[in-house]
């Protein structure tokens, strides 16, 4: 079987800053609740990734220690509705709710892989 060549994606430099990483790390089982918040304020799709907490209180039940799980959920965004989706974020699953959730944003100063408009 022969190898195909891949060629390397075209890489970006994003003009005065233009994208931001959304990143969110909720509780088990609140990721589609941020990519729903997230679409809500004009995100068009998002990454989820399992992870594991380091909080030091861990719980042990049956002689067993229980870590907490958690997902992470990122997402590109253009810069100038990042404020809008890290708000609507936070109102459906920050630290006052269920999710438990924080998010932040940081810059994006190259991207590969996205079309751009």
């Amino acid at each position: 079987m022969q190898k195909q060549k891949r060629t390397p994606g075209k890489i970006e430099k994003a003009s005065e800053d233009r994208f931001e990483l959304v990143l969110t790390v909720v509780n088990r089982g609140f990721s589609s609740e941020v990519m729903e918040a997230a679409t809500k304020s004009g995100a068009t799709g998002g990454t989820m990734l399992n992870a594991r907490g380091t909080y030091k209180e861990v719980k042990t039940i049956l002689g067993m220690k229980i870590e907490p799980e958690k997902e992470v959920v990122l997402i590109v965004v253009n810069k100038q509705i990042a404020k809008e989706v890290i708000e609507e974020i936070y109102k459906r699953c920050g630290l006052s709710t269920p999710g438990a959730g924080i998010c932040f944003a940081l810059p994006i100063s190259q991207i590969t892989g996205l079309r751009f408009k």
